[in-house]
Parts: C-alpha cells; sequence; structure tokens
C-alpha cells in the first residue's frame, strides 16, 4: 500500500551551495498526492512534484523548478531517504532556494524519517517495471543504462585520479539493510584544487568539512578519514537512488552506472519515459 510520514518532520540547516541557513518541514500527504515541494519563503508559491521533467538544473545537485522561476535544489539526498523508506506521498517545505546539505549525507533524513515513522494508507502502491534496456551516453563514452530486473540494484563505477579514490565499485541490490549501512552515511565529497573553481561559479558557498569529505592527494583533510569503505562510490548511489525515484515511481530495475552524474540520471528517465513500450506501471 501507499505510505506518508506518520507525522511532520522539522529540521533546520545551511545549503551547501547557497550558504543560505534553511528551514525544512516535512508533513504528511495524501494519497496519489506523489512528493512534492514547495516555497515556503514565498507567498503564493504553489508545489513542485519531484519529478524528472521538473528538473530544470543538473550541475552539482538535482533542481526542481517551476514555471515561475522557483527553484528548490539538492533534493536528491532526502529523495533517496524518501525512496528507501518507501514513502509515496509528502509535503516538504523549504524556506529558501536550496535544501539543507546537513552533513553531506541522507543520514540525518533517514533518522528522522525513522524516528516518526511511515503510516500506510488506503491506495495500492505503485511500481515502475523496467521491460528493456534503456541507455545514456555522454560525448565522453560514460553511460548510465536501466534494464529489466524483479528488483531495484545498482551497479555503480566510478574512476578519479585521486590516489585515495582511484577505481571504485559498487553492485548491491537497494534495500533498507544495505541503504542503511552503507549508503545513506556516505557524504558529497570534492578535490581541495576543485573548491577555489567551484566558488568562483557561485557553488559550494556552505561548503565545509562538516558538510563534504574535501581530498588533497593521498590525504582526507576530515577528522577520522572515510565513515564507510568506498564512501565515494557509495555517494555517487546515493545520488543516483534519490533521482531514480524522480521517476514517480519505486523502480524494479537494474540500473549501470558508469562515471556518471545528476545529468545523466536525468537524461535516462526522459529516454525512458520518451516510449511508453519500454516500462509498465504495475501494483502488487
Amino acid at each position: 500500500m501507499q505510505k506518508t510520514i506518520a507525522q511532520a518532520i522539522s529540521l533546520k540547516g545551511v545549503g551547501l551551495h547557497s550558504g543560505v541557513e534553511t528551514t525544512l518541514r516535512l508533513k504528511p500527504a495524501e494519497i496519489n498526492s506523489g512528493i512534492n515541494f514547495i516555497r515556503s519563503d514565498i507567498a503564493g508559491a504553489k508545489p513542485i512534484k519531484a519529478l524528472y521533467s521538473n528538473v530544470v538544473d543538473t550541475r552539482n545537485c538535482t533542481c526542481l523548478g517551476d514555471k515561475s522561476g522557483n527553484i528548490i535544489s539538492t533534493i536528491e539526498h532526502l529523495m533517496a531517504a524518501l525512496s528507501i523508506m518507501e514513502v509515496d506521498n509528502v509535503l516538504v517545505e523549504v524556506s529558501s532556494p536550496e535544501m539543507p546539505i546537513m552533513d553531506g549525507s541522507a543520514a540525518l533524513f533517514l533518522q528522522k524519517l525513522q524516528e516518526v515513522g511511515v503510516l500506510e494508507q488506503s491506495a495500492p502502491r505503485k511500481y515502475l517495471k523496467v521491460l528493456t534496456k534503456v541507455e545514456f551516453k555522454d560525448d565522453k563514452g560514460n553511460y548510465v543504462l536501466l534494464e529489466p530486473s524483479d528488483i531495484f540494484a545498482i551497479h555503480f563505477t566510478i574512476d578519479f585520479p585521486s590516489p585515495v579514490v582511484g577505481h571504485q565499485e559498487f553492485s548491491a541490490p537497494i534495500n533498507k539493510d544495505i541503504f542503511t549501512k552503507e549508503i545513506a552515511p556516505c557524504r558529497t565529497f570534492c578535490e581541495k584544487c576543485q573548491i577555489e573553481y567551484l566558488r568562483s561559479i557561485g557553488l559550494i558557498k556552505g561548503g565545509s568539512l562538516d558538510n563534504a569529505v574535501v581530498l588533497d592527494g593521498d590525504k582526507i583533510l576530515n577528522e577520522g578519514g572515510f565513515k564507510v569503505s568506498n564512501e565515494c562510490v557509495n555517494h555517487k548511489v546515493l545520488d543516483a537512488i534519490g533521482d531514480m525515484y524522480t521517476s514517480g515511481f519505486p523502480i524494479l530495475g537494474k540500473l549501470t552506472a558508469e562515471k556518471t552524474g545528476h545529468y545523466h540520471n536525468n537524461q535516462l528517465l526522459k529516454a525512458l519515459f520518451a516510449n511508453n513500450t519500454q516500462y509498465e506501471i504495475i501494483s502488487f
């Protein structure tokens, strides 16, 4: 059956890219309403459904937008936590153009959702079943692929010049246990040499060692180092789970990703929905 959260959740934090202090509030929602985001700081703002078709920017995050120019960015970590908790319907109020980054992972979002619990509703849950292979490649040969599977699984590969990262792979079914232990704690990351450039283009204004892993050659600048083995590729998996949930449904299919990000995830969903013979919506 469909689910919503059992009670409201409130959180505060800074936006990773904007540096703006943000209040976040999640509220239970009716059946078949889906996941909707709304700017609580804008009078008369309307909800923006968390769908791939409403994604207006994929540079270093996934950003929703509407025809009025209102945006809500960096939704992917919360979306991943909502996905794994099987939350179908919820209203997310955000008091700025960007979600709070918290510690750079989905751990706190998951913790809060687990604390309040979910409420089963009176309508069957709908799933997106992948029927055929669908792929998107960029001009560098990086690609994402969805193919049929009875469960949601991910195989993700990254290669970074940083010797502390290098080649990393993740391959597993996506379930609550694996997500909680191996994926949710994984933080966003960057190399120290990228910081000046990212700030020059108006990004990571709120970034710090409190909410991101910073790599410097063969060193990790964060005290304590990585939280889990292969934290970098696992964080990319976290992003992919959140981005795939902008399909509007839990997915029954295997995702294979080779050195890709938010842009590729969004393009893959566009390719999937471009032909309705490539999928079907089912209930159990």
